[in-house]
């Protein structure tokens, strides 16, 4: 609960643009406050992918002012580094399902809850959630970038041979910054599974 009045401060005083109410509106309907950020990876827990977000608007303004200083603001605005840290896994709501699985504990059979993906939209992962804000706000050319890219090295485009990402980071800086944040966040203040 922490963390959802977290981001919904962080949400009404740093997001203003046209459409974004409607945005809120559609995740307060959404599984998006009660939704695991992962499967069994940082923060697989019940709110996880909230409490993810708001630690990276954290760690995105904090590496922000440690590469341009208390200025940052004349390189991204407020309201950009909210919209991209808040909604960059957009992608994952209503996409994890709870569901049971037998685990074996101390030699006995015991059913266990886990989380499962279940994708009715399967769309990459940062272009799904660059799609589906962009069905309710416009986005500017940076956040789009940051949000799709966010996933940098680890992206399954990457992946696949596509050679994007160094021409992305030099283009779009704050790309970089942005990668870098998500990854502090899931490795430096959350937890494996739960």
């Amino acid at each position: 609960m922490e963390s959802k009045n977290e981001f919904l401060e962080i949400y009404k005083s740093q997001i203003i643009r046209e459409g974004s109410d409607n945005l809120l509106s559609w995740l307060e309907k959404s599984d998006y406050f009660t939704a695991p950020a992962s499967t069994n990876f940082h923060s697989a827990c019940k709110g996880g992918l909230c409490k993810h977000s708001v630690k990276v608007y954290k760690r995105f303004i904090k590496l922000l002012e440690s590469e341009y200083g208390t200025s940052w603001q004349e390189t991204i605005s407020p309201e950009s580094v909210a919209i991209c840290s808040l909604l960059h896994d957009i992608c994952k709501v209503n996409f994890y399902k709870e569901d049971i699985r037998n685990v074996k504990v101390n030699g006995e059979w015991v059913q266990k809850p886990f989380y499962k993906v279940e994708d009715d939209l399967p769309y990459g992962h940062g272009e799904k959630s660059v799609y589906i804000i962009s069905g309710f706000m416009r986005l500017s050319r940076e956040e789009a970038m940051i949000i799709n890219w966010h996933m940098g090295e680890f992206d399954l485009r990457i992946k696949g041979g596509s050679y994007s990402l160094p021409d992305v980071f030099y283009k779009y800086p704050c790309c970089l910054l942005f990668h870098n944040a998500d990854v502090q966040a899931s490795y430096l203040d959350e937890t494996r599974g739960v």
